[in-house]
């Protein structure tokens, strides 16, 4: 880390097991020689060191590269022999015992990682595609939702309103029946008052039977001062005189014959 500039590096034969990240930060690396240790992976971020253009990896316990080996973009000869690479880099890696099989080797793995990471890229675009289609859908899926809430609310809101003016008209409608009810109750309370006054007529039948009777007294009272004329007066002469006392002592028999009558029919149902 003291030499940052150092442009060639041996780490060769020293049983390294791994590299810290920092080991990345070394960018004027032009070659590097790390082969026989036991390194089984190289920092993720190795691919930092692009100015790279020899690598040598022999003899190591490597199984994968990491994907930023894609961006060592100058390397020119790479050897990976005597590695428990996987099958498909090995097959890329081929051999390197000479210097035109090291050079391939570069060329073929640097072209073999772009590929993997154009592979993850892509992956990733796609997972990132997904995540956004996912959250369009849950957006979408929101706006419905909220749509439907308005939509149930103003439906609500409709149906509060028609209640209440159902509930309106309701009151209204029993109020016109109350008044209604109010107003037949007064004019059927008025009938009995209206209908008492056809008494009157009897009223009116006891002043006309006063009236007969005082024509009746009148005419007695005619008769009683014509008969006082007649009997007491010199009238008594006169043929009305005559007649009219003529039929008083008629009446006066006939009124004695009539009361004879009587006592007798009164002894004969005592016996």
């Amino acid at each position: 880390a003291a030499l940052p500039k150092a442009t060639v590096l041996d780490l060769s034969c020293n049983n390294l097991i791994s590299l810290p990240s920092d080991f990345c930060s070394l960018m004027h690396l032009v070659k590097l020689d790390l082969s026989k240790n036991r390194l089984q992976q190289l920092p993720l971020d190795f691919g930092r060191l692009v100015n790279l253009q020899h690598l040598d990896l022999l003899n190591n316990r490597l199984v994968t590269l990491p994907v930023s080996f894609a961006q060592l973009k100058n390397l020119k000869w790479l050897d990976l022999k005597d590695n428990p690479l996987d099958p498909v880099l090995a097959k890329v890696a081929g051999d390197c015992l000479d210097e035109k099989q090291c050079k391939q080797a570069a060329v073929k793995v640097l072209q073999h990682m772009k590929a993997i990471q154009s592979e993850q890229d892509r992956q990733r675009q796609r997972k990132l595609q997904a995540e956004r289609e996912m959250e369009k859908k849950r957006e979408a899926e929101q706006r419905a939702k909220e749509a439907q809430e308005r939509e149930l609310r103003k439906r609500e809101k409709a149906e509060e309103k028609e209640r209440r003016r159902r509930e309106y008209d309701a009151q209204k409608a029993a109020k016109q029946e109350v008044e209604k009810k109010t107003k037949k109750e007064n004019v059927q309370t008025r009938k009995p008052t209206s209908s008492s006054r056809p008494p009157q007529p009897p009223r009116q039948k006891h002043s006309w039977s006063r009236s007969v009777l005082r024509v009746l007294l009148v005419v007695l009272l005619g008769v009683l001062c014509t008969l006082a004329a007649c009997k007491l007066t010199e009238l008594q002469r006169q043929p009305l005189c005559v007649s009219v006392n003529t039929l008083y002592e008629d009446v006066l028999a006939a009124l004695q014959n009539h009361k004879t009558l009587q006592n007798l029919l009164q002894q004969n149902s005592q016996q």
